[in-house]
């Protein structure tokens, strides 16, 4: 620890000195006024011992010149009077300690030499753990993949991390929208405040309110306590409402008005309670179409869309599926200590093949299945298990005719089971015949 020491009085500077220097660590340096401890500012110290009557300028404007320049210095000041009125105002102006030039002078000085060692190792700690945060929440950390469109959402989250403006997410299920919100907020100037997540499709419609903006206690049968909404949870940080297109209309009026009043008050409360707090949404609905059928407040929409991200499906990432997949193999391999595996080029092709409507998501679970199914080093097609067609919503994203579903169903069971033609006539319960004709294929003899 770097050390100043600055007193007048020789003799006793040579004692401090002498004490600390028991301690190799530290590294103390005496200064006999003010003027020349500052004039060696550049040395950076940790901890500055002062006298209060120092000749030209007094321990209390020493102190105020170094938290100028560092608020983080530590200070101890001592004085040869026993004025406990001075010791409070300089601990309140911040000087971390005071005490009398007395003949316990050794054992206060150790006592809070101990106490700096036991903070700093707390501060370097929490800058150890801000550094991991953020290298933990660096773009490429969070989202992972080399394609144009991927690349495309990280210059727009780049420029969400440079203002407060509002952000509204949207993407199939299992893109990864909650991951482009963290992004945005921990790589932004409100990263050292909450990012606070609800999801608004989980929560039944009669607890959203309470959820959301609190309630005091008495409030209703049941409120025993007071409690903060997620709102002021969120306070000078971030809230992340996703699914926001599940929100009934009068919740949509309720948010419309904290939205534009930046406040809220708690259910059966009376105090107005002022916010900060970031707006960000996402949902997998198309909310333009919700505000054209009147099914999604228009006022609100606007309030909402701020900065509009689209994320793509996984099937329009050509490249990212194979990336994404040795990620995660790699990934679930060190967490549960198994021996890393690699992509046989058999799984690789059938991985390519395949358009995934479960999107980022379903390939995670995919990848992770394949690894415990594998029995050597290399995973191959068999260990890769398709298991769903998809949502409602996949199926029917497009206006198809009936030929064109009934080819895409097919074509779907074909990938599943390696183009056995006997085997999907018999799960779909056609003939044979009939797969061949739909899909133009010669029926071998």
């Amino acid at each position: 620890m770097k050390v100043f020491v600055v007193e007048d009085d020789l003799v006793f500077a040579k004692s401090i000195k002498y004490y600390l220097s028991l301690n190799p660590e530290n590294e103390v340096e005496h200064y006999s006024n003010g003027k020349d401890a500052l004039s060696n500012k550049y040395k950076n110290p940790d901890l500055i011992i002062l006298d209060y009557h120092l000749p030209g300028m007094n321990g209390y404007e020493v102190m105020k010149s170094f938290h100028k320049i560092n608020p983080k210095t530590f200070i101890i000041i001592m004085s040869s009077q026993n004025d406990i009125k001075v010791a409070v105002n300089l601990m309140r102006e911040g000087a971390f300690d005071y005490f009398v030039k007395d003949t316990d002078l050794k054992d206060r000085l150790w006592m809070s030499m101990e106490k700096i060692g036991m903070l700093s190792g707390y501060e370097k700690k929490i800058e150890q753990l801000e550094a991991e945060i953020d290298n933990k929440y660096a773009f490429s950390q969070l989202i992972k993949g080399n394609s144009k469109p991927i690349k495309n959402i990280f210059a727009l989250i780049e420029k969400a991390t440079k203002t407060n403006i509002n952000v509204s997410i949207s993407g199939e299920t299992g893109t990864g929208k909650e991951l482009v919100a963290k992004a945005i907020h921990y790589n932004s100037a409100r990263r050292k405040e909450p990012f606070m997540a609800v999801n608004v499709s989980a929560i039944p419609s009669e607890l959203i309110e309470s959820e959301l903006f609190g309630y005091e206690k008495g409030a209703f049968t049941g409120a025993n306590t007071r409690k903060y909404g997620k709102f002021e949870e969120a306070n000078n940080g971030t809230l992340f409402l996703d699914e926001i297109g599940d929100m009934e209309w009068g919740m949509q009026s309720k948010i419309l008005r904290v939205l534009q009043e930046n406040e809220l008050t708690r259910i059966g409360g009376n105090t107005t309670i002022r916010l900060n707090v970031r707006l960000i949404v996402a949902t997998h609905k198309n909310l333009a179409d919700m505000v054209r059928k009147g099914e999604f407040r228009e006022d609100l929409y606007y309030r909402l869309l701020g900065l509009p991200i689209q994320i793509p499906p996984l099937r329009s990432r050509e490249g990212d599926v194979l990336l994404l997949s040795k990620f995660f193999i790699t990934e679930f391999c060190k967490s549960n200590h198994l021996p890393i595996k690699k992509l046989g080029l058999t799984a690789q092709e059938k991985l390519k093949s395949y358009h995934f409507p479960g999107n980022v998501r379903e390939l995670k679970a995919i990848s992770e299945l394949a690894v415990v199914m594998s029995n050597d080093e290399t995973i191959e097609s068999t260990d890769i298990n398709f298991s769903s067609l998809g949502s409602v919503e996949d199926i029917f994203s497009e206006e198809l005719t009936m030929k064109e579903y009934y080819e895409k169903i097919i074509n779907y069971f074909l990938k599943k089971y390696d183009n056995k033609v006997r085997l999907v006539a018999k799960k779909l319960d056609i003939g044979k015949s009939s797969i061949y004709n739909m899909l133009k294929i010669e029926e071998p003899l």
